[in-house]
């Protein structure tokens, strides 16, 4: 009998300090017991103080990459962050279209944690109408669900507008953050086509070291329908690691700014999966309709 392992692929920036897009990905990937692989779309020079600088991957090595992974490795889920450029989105659709994996988890890098546009409007566009409606979900900020549905958000029933804008839009699930917003507690909401929306409730833990939360979350999202969860579990197990590794890694310095979350607080080993048990898996009706 053959054996698998559960995997998942993110297709990101590089962050030379180690605490977000790619490497935070692969970190909790390997947390949570799936076999992480990689394209990378930038390479940042950055650290727990910010960007230094930046430089875009060709869309060719980008292509080369997509084609490298999918073309040998089963991928069970994706996860998508840092795109970059109009190029590379097309190179990216171009793969997805024909290798077709079966969970896709895209994290819009749009909007700074401080409000900045990082996007043309062009790029925007084009993510919002020929990336969305292919991925399982979407997993927007605040200032990221605003700029897609074209609606200020100041509260959590504006969240709700916007979440049902994204879905009349094309989107086949979308699970807006609330971090932005002001309060104790931190609401992020699950929009789906089948379903009322599902709020998930957490606490607001007070530390410094929130760097690469929303690719740590992405990612584990992603992660655990690679294990085999549908939407909403994968969802609230992600929402769960998140809160856990920001509580780990509350009292620790790394660098002079915002540093990470402690990802493996309680890593789980990666376990092979046999043939049959990997098939049932792949199968299952973890999807949204199309």
């Amino acid at each position: 009998m053959a054996f698998f392992y559960p995997t998942c692929l993110t297709i990101a920036g590089s962050d030379s300090g180690g605490g977000a897009g790619i490497q935070a990905d692969l970190k909790t990937m390997s947390a949570l017991g799936v076999y992480g692989m990689s394209v990378i779309t930038a390479v940042t020079a950055q650290n727990t103080q910010g960007v230094t600088a930046i430089q875009a991957i060709t869309p060719h090595i980008v292509t080369a990459q997509l084609e490298a992974v999918f073309s040998d490795i089963r991928c069970d889920a994706v996860k998508i962050g840092m795109l970059f450029s109009e190029e590379i989105i097309t190179a990216l659709i171009e793969a997805l279209d024909r290798y077709k994996p079966h969970h896709i988890v895209l994290d819009p890098v749009m909007v700074s944690t401080s409000g900045h546009k990082l996007v043309e409007n062009d790029i925007c566009n084009i993510i919002m109408q020929d990336l969305c409606p292919r991925a399982s979900l979407i997993t927007p900020n605040i200032p990221e669900a605003a700029l897609l549905s074209g609606i200020e958000i100041y509260d959590e029933e504006d969240m709700m507008q916007a979440g049902k804008i994204l879905l009349d839009r094309g989107c086949r699930a979308v699970l807006i953050k609330g971090g932005h917003l002001s309060g104790q507690e931190m609401n992020d909401i699950l929009f789906t086509h089948d379903n009322t929306p599902q709020v998930y409730t957490s606490t607001k833990i007070a530390t410094k070291n929130t760097h690469g939360t929303g690719c740590s979350l992405s990612s584990a999202i992603a992660s655990y329908l690679a294990l085999g969860n549908n939407m909403p579990e994968a969802v609230r197990k992600a929402k769960a690691y998140i809160s856990d590794g920001l509580k780990a890694g509350a009292d620790v310095t790394l660098g002079k700014g915002h540093g990470p979350i402690n990802h493996f607080f309680a890593p789980q080993p990666l376990l092979p999966i046999p043939e049959i048990e990997c098939a049932e898996v792949v199968s299952k009706d973890t999807l949204l309709p199309s």
